[in-house]
């Protein structure tokens, strides 16, 4: 009962637009009092240790470094480079520039490791050409929105950091995990753009097509982003490195290819450090936040009143995962979904590793869902980064764009709960 009316009054917070961070930090230290008769002490001592911790962690700096990587990735001007590459190969076939898109959001996410960030880069990037070519805005809209998801799916990912910190569950093998799931999901969402042009033909014309040569001159502008790809994932894969140290690598490898190709000022560098620093301080507070939040839950006799009721009826642990995936799938229409993350993973993360379900391949489910949350309408933040950047769009196109992207993301969550070898396989390999 105390962590349910935890949860509720982090609710209300929240409703009162109170930072989540705050609310999760309010309604911890007054649960963790309460829970200990009212004795602040306590309360006030974990408040002290979680803060501490926190920023002592050494493995917590792989979030800033990976977010300077990919602020130097969007500055050198990758993005377009991959878009040409996508666009010379599949541009000429109906519906080719929306899945070029989507194919130059995935490399293009990989070193960014933000979906905001990915969508909002390959909108400047990709809508103009779908415009050109008499795209329709419903199409343009969708497949970056969509495309834009695979920023916190294909390594290295914030969210994924976030997870490994809060579980305490190995990051480079969660990296590892996330590969397969992404190239699925980037195959998933070209077979959505094909099913959206047999519908509307009219919605995607085809492209101009590109020669042989000039193919190749197109995948050689490509080279320097797999090779930092390759570089910093693959180091981390083959146990060269740490995925701390691979975040470092590929920051300092990301910034000296900007310098290289002369994209990096001291303006550019400012502009970098300062929205990476910014960004670095949110994530932090709502880490810290949750953490507080987290300890309160596991006082309480939720998580294990919750793991008796599920082992009471008998149910396959897979129909579990299947229940609470079910659960965040609904919940991200109405939530943040970062936010909806930290504050229900103290109550479903012990419940599923005590049915004994494998923390990696559960992380990637979270991921999954976290990217249907960022383009379910209404409140998916993707949406409102393209009704701010394409002020011509109308939100309903947007929301309309989408809706067969969900559709497919839903299917690829259903593949991924059946086929729990798709995202253990590799770091299996890495064990």
């Amino acid at each position: 009962m105390e962590a349910i009316l935890g949860l509720v009054a982090m609710m209300l917070l929240s409703l009162l637009r109170i930072p989540i961070a705050l609310s999760m930090g309010i309604v911890g230290i007054v649960g963790y009092a309460y829970m200990r008769d009212w004795n602040w002490a306590p309360a006030f001592a974990m408040v002290q240790t979680q803060i501490y911790e926190t920023g002592r962690n050494y493995t917590l700096s792989v979030i800033p470094l990976f977010i300077l990587m990919g602020n130097f990735v969007a500055r050198a001007g990758m993005a377009e480079e991959l878009f040409r590459a996508a666009y010379a190969f599949v541009g000429h076939r109906k519906g080719g520039l929306a899945m070029a898109t989507v194919v130059a959001a995935a490399g293009f996410g990989g070193p960014c490791g933000s979906s905001i960030a990915t969508a909002a880069t390959m909108a400047k990037v990709a809508y103009p050409s779908m415009k050109k070519f008499g795209y329709a805005d419903y199409l343009s809209a969708g497949s970056i929105a969509a495309g834009g998801t695979l920023g916190i799916l294909i390594p290295p990912s914030t969210v994924m950091v976030i997870y490994g910190i809060i579980t305490q569950t190995n990051i480079a093998l969660l990296f590892a995990a996330g590969m397969l799931p992404g190239l699925l999901a980037t195959i998933l969402l070209c077979v959505a753009v094909q099913y959206m042009v047999w519908r509307d033909p009219k919605a995607g014309p085809p492209g101009e097509r590109t020669s042989w040569p000039d193919r190749w001159i197109a995948l050689k502008g490509v080279t320097a982003i797999t090779a930092l790809f390759v570089f910093s994932i693959g180091g981390i894969f083959l146990g060269v490195f740490t995925a701390t140290e691979g975040a470092g690598v590929g920051a300092f490898a990301s910034m000296a290819f900007a310098l290289w190709r002369r994209t990096l000022t001291w303006k550019t560098l400012y502009l970098a450090l300062v929205e990476s620093g910014r960004t670095t301080a949110m994530l932090f507070m709502i880490l810290i936040g949750a953490l507080m939040f987290a300890e309160f839950i596991n006082i309480t006799a939720l998580p294990t009143e919750l793991k008796n009721l599920v082992m009471r009826f008998e149910a396959h642990p897979a129909l579990v995962v299947a229940a609470i995936m079910t659960i965040y799938v609904i919940l991200g229409t109405a939530m943040e979904e970062l936010s909806m993350i930290l504050l229900t993973l103290p109550v479903f993360f012990p419940l599923v590793v005590g049915l004994g379900v494998d923390p990696i391949w559960f992380g990637i489910l979270i991921v999954c869902v976290v990217e249907i949350g960022l383009i379910s309408p209404p409140v998916g933040m993707n949406l409102f980064v393209l009704s701010s950047l394409l002020p011509n769009v109308p939100t309903r196109t947007v929301f309309r764009g989408v809706m067969p992207f969900v559709f497919v993301d839903c299917i690829r969550l259903a593949i991924l709960i059946a086929f729990p070898i798709i995202s253990t396989w590799l770091p299996s390999l890495m064990k």
